[in-house]
């Protein structure tokens, strides 16, 4: 386990646990928060010995409700706001990881919350979770991807007026908008989440990860060019099938 103040880390078995850890506060969104997944982050990239990880939120309450303003709002200029968020890029982080990445969320899933979620590729929901992206109601707008992750993940047609009205939505609407793929008990999500992870990790992990960049770059491609990307994967795949223990050691061949 790390010996993070806002982070809890772990690895187990092929898979990395990721705690988002004030929970006196809801798991504000800080800047020490960044900076820790920030480090969280890098290591997830390049630590071969992580196969998928699961993100998730310490406590009883919330996963997280967004980014603390008393901090973020105090930035000495947008010059160096702008400069800072490029030193600390965490949301191209979480798009150049490769292994899968779930979030198993609870509670309160706000602004900041709600876009960690959405740049993971599985979303598991317990029962009373609340999601909402409420920027606009300060005179803002989400800025850490939620204008461009909820419309890719939900259709313009559905994001639009969660991120123009900033309404909430409960868990059993956000698994009907298509916003995660299962609502448990809060019970259960923890598990179900790690019986997920497993499923996964059942498979060739070469196949996965090239699956999973199929569909990623895939979606800012045309359809033929999209296919020729799956065609060269799809190659490489088989190619690789049986010298997996090389490829963790090297990396993607792409």
């Amino acid at each position: 386990m790390s010996s993070f103040e806002t982070i809890i880390y772990e690895k187990r078995n092929g898979i990395a646990y990721v705690t988002l850890n004030r929970p006196e506060v809801l798991n504000r969104y800080n800047l020490k928060m960044r900076d820790e997944l920030y480090q969280v982050l890098t290591a997830l990239r390049d630590d071969p010995g992580v196969l998928i990880a699961i993100f998730k939120g310490a406590g009883e309450r919330a996963f997280c409700v967004g980014a603390d303003l008393t901090e973020f709002g105090t930035a000495p200029s947008p010059i160096i706001a702008r400069q800072v968020r490029w030193e600390r890029d965490i949301w191209g982080l979480f798009t150049s990881l490769k292994q899968p990445l779930i979030a198993a969320v609870h509670g309160y899933v706000l602004g900041s919350g709600v876009e960690i979620a959405l740049l993971c590729d599985i979303r598991i929901a317990s029962e009373e979770t609340v999601f909402g992206l409420p920027e606009v109601s300060l005179g803002m707008i989400p800025a850490a991807g939620g204008t461009q992750t909820l419309p890719r993940a939900i259709g313009k047609g559905k994001a639009l007026p969660i991120l123009l009205a900033g309404d909430r939505i409960d868990a059993e609407e956000a698994l009907r908008i298509g916003l995660v793929n299962m609502v448990v008990s809060r019970e259960e999500l923890y598990l179900s989440a790690d019986r997920m992870a497993k499923k996964i990790l059942s498979h060739s992990f070469i196949a996965i990860r090239h699956a999973k960049e199929a569909v990623t770059r895939g979606l800012d491609l045309t359809l033929k060019e999209g296919l020729l990307l799956e065609r060269r994967l799809a190659e490489i795949t088989r190619a690789l099938a049986n010298s997996e223990s090389t490829y963790l050691a090297k990396g993607s061949a792409i």
